[in-house]
């Protein structure tokens, strides 16, 4: 008789399982941005913003637009957990000569909030990517 009463609630923990389980597995930062579509977005219009401030935009004049954009979103959805593998080069090779002050780092990093804020992305995921974009700080900005 004991073994009637439980059924209910194995069967309840194998429901939960197979349905709540691979939901929550697929609660990554990369579909809180919106997937491959919301991560596009947020590069696109990080890059206008870029464009647009004086501070930094020095940076990107001889730059290869297009492969930049291409490698910036293998970036972006690598960093999110998402289904890319970066292919560009290091971010201490791409950065070595620029010369990236902590003051350009934070111009671009504001602009980068701004894309997201513009997609409506809440804080919470917005401070996620920022995470997990920080650890190449160092590899970026020349003290």
């Amino acid at each position: 008789m004991k073994n009637l009463t439980r059924a209910p609630g194995l069967l309840i923990a194998a429901l939960w399982l197979h349905v709540v389980a691979p939901a929550a597995a697929a609660d990554t930062l990369y579909n809180d941005l919106g997937g491959k579509e919301g991560v596009v977005a947020v590069v696109d219009q990080f890059l206008w913003n870029l464009a647009d401030n004086k501070q930094v935009s020095h940076y990107f004049v001889e730059t290869n637009l297009e492969r930049f954009r291409d490698k910036l979103i293998e970036y972006v959805c690598q960093a999110a957990q998402g289904p890319c593998t970066y292919s560009g080069d290091s971010m201490e090779r791409t950065h070595k000569h620029m010369g990236v002050t902590i003051t350009d780092f934070n111009v671009t990093v504001e602009s980068l909030i701004l894309a997201m804020e513009s997609r409506h992305i809440n804080t919470g995921v917005q401070n996620r990517l920022l995470k997990a974009l920080a650890v190449d700080y160092a590899k970026v900005v020349q003290e």
